[in-house]
C-alpha cells in the first residue's frame, strides 16, 4: 500500500469513526450517565469488536453475506431489535449513575464488542474499508494495514465522544434536562436504523 493511499485510508477511517452514529451517541449518553472511567470498558469493547468485524469481513464475511441475502437480512434485524432496546434504554435512564447507587449501568467490554456485530454503520465501514482498500496482490496484507489504521484512530475518536458527555455532565445534573438530553439521546439512536431501512 503506498503511503498516499495509507493515508487516505487513514482519513477514511478517522471520519468514520469520529461522526455520529450508535456507538458515539451511546458513548456521549454513557459519559453523561457513568462517566468517562466507567465508560472506558465500552469504549475499549467497540474498539475490539470493531477490529474483529474488520479482520471477518477482510478474510471473508462479507462475501458470504452477499451469496446468502437472507443471513444479510437476519443480521440487519437483529441489529435493528437490539439498537432500539439501547435507544429504549437509553432514553429511560433518569439519573446520573454513580458507582453503586442506582441499578443501570454502562455497556460492558464484551456487550460493546458484541454490538459491533450488529451495528449497520460498523458494517458499512468495514465492507467499505475492506472493498476499496484492499489490494488483490497483498490481501492478507492489506486487511491487517486497514485493521492498523482503525486500531490507531478509532479509540481517539469514540473517546472525545465520552470526553464530551463528561462535559455535559454537570449541566445535566438538573434531573429535568437530564431527562430530555437522554430522552433525545434515544430518539438520535433510534434514528441511526434510517438509512438501513431505506
Amino acid at each position: 500500500m503506498s503511503y498516499d493511499l495509507f493515508l487516505a485510508l487513514l482519513a477514511y477511517a478517522f471520519v468514520t469513526s469520529i461522526t455520529p452514529g450508535p456507538n458515539n451517541f451511546m458513548l456521549l449518553a454513557s459519559g453523561v450517565n457513568f462517566g468517562f472511567v466507567r465508560t472506558i470498558p465500552h469504549m475499549l469493547g467497540i474498539g475490539a469488536g470493531f477490529l474483529s468485524l474488520l479482520l471477518g469481513v477482510g478474510l471473508g464475511l462479507g462475501a458470504l453475506l452477499t451469496a446468502f441475502p437472507a443471513l444479510h437480512v437476519a443480521l440487519k434485524i437483529a441489529g435493528g431489535a437490539y439498537l432500539l432496546y439501547l435507544a429504549w434504554r437509553i432514553g429511560m435512564s433518569r439519573s446520573l449513575g454513580k458507582h453503586g447507587e442506582t441499578k443501570a449501568r454502562p455497556m460492558t467490554f464484551l456487550e460493546a464488542a458484541s454490538f459491533q456485530w450488529v451495528n449497520p454503520k460498523a458494517w458499512v465501514m468495514a465492507v467499505t474499508a475492506m472493498a476499496v482498500y484492499t489490494s488483490p496482490e497483498a490481501p492478507f496484507l492489506s486487511v491487517l494495514i486497514i485493521s492498523i489504521a482503525f486500531a490507531l484512530v478509532n479509540l481517539p475518536s469514540v473517546s472525545s465522544w465520552a470526553g464530551f458527555g463528561v462535559v455535559l455532565r454537570g449541566f445535566l445534573s438538573d434531573p429535568v434536562r437530564l431527562k430530555w438530553f437522554n430522552i433525545a439521546m434515544g430518539l438520535l439512536l433510534a434514528a441511526t436504523l434510517w438509512p438501513m431501512l431505506r
